[in-house]
């Protein structure tokens, strides 16, 4: 049976292969600056006494429809910055999550020295180079979309074009597809196949990661106690976004949230 993932995934290749034919993957090689130099998520997250929060900015999801639509991600964005997160997540996925490259360029603009993190479902070595166009520090894998072979592959070229990796997981059928060459792994609390939130699907997995790589949390964290606990287990990052984003003022309540944090 068919999954929204597997439409979000077929409708990415389809939207691929049409901006293929506007710019070739040689003409989008020579539009790239290169010189850039990134900036380190995993070194935000592994630094002493870092409260571990990565911040995204999305309207809407499959899950939740509309979240909030009524924000700039310019504003919203520095405002999560000065709240004084590790790192921000930038939705660029339009049809199911309203997101659009457009997004990541004001946001990176407005965040020249923080973390950002290119969130999309990458299934094509274009959407590398293009992450590296709109001067991503880090780009999402999913493992349920990808082979291990492709998530080797699109690693060495994102750490050839100066960005981290943060391999994101599901289950447990998923560790063997683990490139011990990403930079950050992390575990999905929401199922992706029917976007059911399993909080416990963290605790699960983290002792089949491997013991030196940088762990992240992602989805349906909601409380500080929660982070605290997930923190004293092992979890380093902690990727929150409709927690913040379902308020009038996302930045705001990012802010509150750091604040209750014990770290």
């Amino acid at each position: 049976m068919r999954t929204i993932l597997d439409e979000i995934v077929d409708n990415r290749r389809f939207e691929v292969a049409g901006a293929k034919a506007v710019l070739s993957l040689a003409e989008l090689k020579s539009k790239t600056d290169f010189s850039v130099v990134r900036n380190s998520l995993a070194a935000r997250l592994t630094a002493p006494g870092n409260n571990g929060i990565i911040a995204e900015f999305k309207r809407r999801s499959p899950s939740k429809g509309v979240i909030n639509d009524r924000v700039f991600p310019e504003i919203v964005t520095k405002g999560y910055a000065d709240a004084g997160v590790c790192g921000i997540s930038v939705l660029t996925e339009f049809r199911y999550f309203g997101g659009a490259n457009a997004d990541f360029i004001v946001a990176r603009t407005a965040n020249p020295l923080t973390p950002l993190l290119r969130k999309d479902f990458m299934v094509d070595e274009y959407q590398l180079y293009e992450s590296r166009m709109l001067n991503a520090d880090v780009i999402l894998l999913i493992a349920a979309v990808l082979e291990k072979e492709e998530i080797s592959g699109f690693t060495a070229i994102a750490h050839e074009l100066g960005m981290e990796v943060l391999l994101e997981l599901h289950d447990e059928s998923e560790i063997e597809k683990i490139d011990l060459k990403v930079d950050l792994i992390g575990i999905n609390n929401r199922n992706l196949k029917d976007f059911r939130v399993d909080m416990d699907r963290s605790l699960n997995l983290l002792d089949q990661l491997p013991a030196k790589s940088v762990k992240i949390s992602e989805s349906g964290l909601s409380d500080p106690d929660t982070v605290d606990f997930l923190r004293d287990r092992g979890f380093l990052g902690f990727l929150m976004g409709e927690n913040f984003m379902k308020t009038e003022d996302p930045a705001k309540a990012c802010f509150d949230f750091i604040s209750r944090l014990r770290y």
